[in-house]
This record gives structure tokens, C-alpha cells and sequence, in this order.
């Protein structure tokens, strides 16, 4: 094994059947998964980072904020989408080594996840019967 950071977490967003509304992101504007640990001693690989679920109600359609792209329809009960992919682990000082240089004093980052201001609308959906009386 060779030490290695690990993987951030993953964002995802979940349809919530008990929840009309988007008001929670209203006064919580900023979410974050957490980061992977770094690897540490003995060639051990570092934990990756937990994912995070965002949960909203079903109709929710997820754009980028600058350029208005569709990002994900959540549109069915018990859907999960993948918005944001975590960043990468780095390669540790030991993932260098070889017969000549045996304790590299280098390592290599690991790449950062995704970071973007989202829009977040909700569609209005509503069923509609109208009778006629005479």
C-alpha cells in the first residue's frame, strides 16, 4: 500500500417526500461534504471523506447559477442525483520512493472538489378539476 490522501465526499441532492417547501435553504446557504484525511504513517491510505445528502422536496429543478444549465431535474419520489463529485486524493511522499531516494521529502495534492453557487427552484405542481353545474 502506498500513502495516500483520500477522496473527498460527494454531494448529492434526494427527493424528500414529506417536504413541499425550499424554505431551509433560505437561512443555510452554504453546504460542504467533508474532506478526506490525509494518509499517515506505514504506508496507509487516508479516509475518505463522508458524503453529503441534501434533501428536497420533489419537483426541485438544480441550475448553475451563471450559466442557467440544467444541472439535475429531481422530478420522481426517492430520486438521488450526484451534483458534485468530490476532489481527488493526493499521492503521499511514499508513493515516490525507489531504491536510490528511499524517504522522498515530496508529495503530490490531490485535486479539489467542486466548488458553485447553484439555484435551486422548486415546480409547482398542482391537479386541477373543474365541474360544471347547471
Amino acid at each position: 500500500m502506498v500513502e495516500t490522501g483520500g477522496k473527498g465526499g460527494d454531494v448529492y441532492f434526494t427527493v424528500d417526500p414529506n417536504s413541499n417547501t425550499l424554505i431551509n435553504f433560505r437561512y443555510n446557504k452554504k453546504y460542504a461534504a467533508e474532506n478526506g484525511e490525509n494518509g499517515s504513517g506505514s504506508n496507509k491510505y487516508g479516509k475518505g471523506g463522508e458524503d453529503l445528502y441534501i434533501k428536497v422536496p420533489i419537483g426541485t429543478v438544480v441550475k448553475d447559477s451563471e450559466t442557467g444549465k440544467v444541472i439535475a431535474d429531481l422530478s420522481e419520489a426517492g430520486q438521488t442525483e450526484l451534483v458534485f463529485p468530490g476532489g481527488r486524493g493526493g499521492k503521499g511522499n511514499a508513493h515516490f520512493a525507489t531504491s536510490v531516494r528511499q524517504a522522498p521529502r515530496f508529495a503530490q495534492s490531490g485535486e479539489k472538489g467542486i466548488e458553485k453557487e447553484i439555484v435551486l427552484e422548486l415546480k409547482l405542481l398542482a391537479d386541477v378539476r373543474f365541474d360544471r353545474l347547471s
